[in-house]
C-alpha cells in the first residue's frame, strides 16, 4: 500500500493531464503552471488566450487553500479527511468524464462545456496536490516528473560514483520508488493516448475508476484518541 497509492496517483495525473490536454485545446489540467508558459506564449503570439488558460491557476490556487482549511476542520472534528477529500476529487473526475461524453470534443477552448470541464479537471487535480503535499510527505508530487527524474538522474550518478557519507542502501531504495513514480506517470500517459484514440471522450471514464482504486489503497483510518475524564 505504500507504494501503490502514490502510483496510482501518478498514473492518474499522466492520464488527465494528456487526456485533458489532446481535449481541451492545449490546456494542462495537472501540471497546471503549464498554462503560464502557453499562457504568455499566445501573448507572444499576438493571440488572446483561452478563458480556461486565464484562470486555471487562480481557480487551482483556489481549490488547494480550501482544500487545507477544509481537512484541517475535518481532523480537528475527529474526522478521515484525506479519504473525504479524495472521495470529492472522484466525484469531480466522474463529473467531467459525464461532461465530455455528453458534450463531446469541444470545437472552441472557450465554449462553456470546455471551461466546465476543464476547471473541473483542475479541481480535482489540485485537490490531489493539495492531500499528496499533507499526507504522502516522503513521496514526490504526482503531477510534476521534473524534480522526481532529476533526483533520478543525481542518484544514478551517485551510485555509479559514490561518495563518502551516503548510505548506497538508501539511495538505491530512492531510485526504485521514483523510478516507480515515473513509470506510472509515463503509463497514465501512454495510456490516455491509447484510449482517446480508440475510444475518444470516453477515456475519461478511466480517472474516476482510478480515483476509486486509490480510495481503497489507502492507509486505514488512526484510531480515534480516548474521551479525557
Amino acid at each position: 500500500m505504500k507504494r501503490l497509492l502514490p502510483s496510482l496517483l501518478c498514473f492518474n495525473a499522466g492520464f488527465v493531464d494528456t487526456a485533458g490536454f489532446v481535449t481541451l485545446h492545449g490546456l494542462f489540467t495537472a501540471h497546471v503552471t503549464g498554462n503560464i508558459v502557453t499562457f504568455a506564449a499566445a501573448i507572444a503570439d499576438g493571440r488572446m488566450p483561452s478563458i480556461s488558460k486565464i484562470i486555471a491557476v487562480p481557480v487551482f490556487a483556489f481549490v488547494v487553500v480550501c482544500a487545507r482549511l477544509l481537512s484541517h476542520a475535518m481532523a480537528e472534528r475527529g474526522q478521515d479527511d484525506f479519504r473525504i477529500l479524495m472521495a470529492a476529487k472522484l466525484v469531480l473526475l466522474a463529473h467531467a468524464a459525464l461532461v465530455a461524453i455528453q458534450f463531446g470534443v469541444p470545437e472552441l477552448a472557450d465554449s462553456p462545456s470546455a471551461v466546465m470541464m476543464g476547471m473541473t479537471l483542475v479541481s480535482a487535480m489540485a485537490l490531489q496536490n493539495a492531500l499528496h503535499r499533507t499526507h504522502l510527505t516522503d513521496a514526490p508530487p504526482s503531477t510534476v516528473m521534473t524534480g522526481t527524474i532529476t533526483q533520478l538522474l543525481l542518484d544514478a550518478a551517485h551510485l555509479w560514483k559514490p561518495r563518502a557519507g551516503i548510505d548506497p542502501a538508501q539511495v538505491r531504495d530512492r531510485l526504485r520508488r521514483f523510478g516507480l513514480f515515473l513509470a506510472s506517470f509515463c503509463a497514465g500517459c501512454a495510456a490516455a493516448a491509447v484510449f482517446y484514440l480508440a475510444v475518444g471522450v470516453w477515456c475519461f471514464l478511466v480517472p474516476p475508476l482510478v480515483a476509486l482504486a486509490e480510495i481503497f489503497a489507502l492507509p486505514p483510518p488512526a484510531p480515534a484518541a480516548p474521551a479525557k475524564g
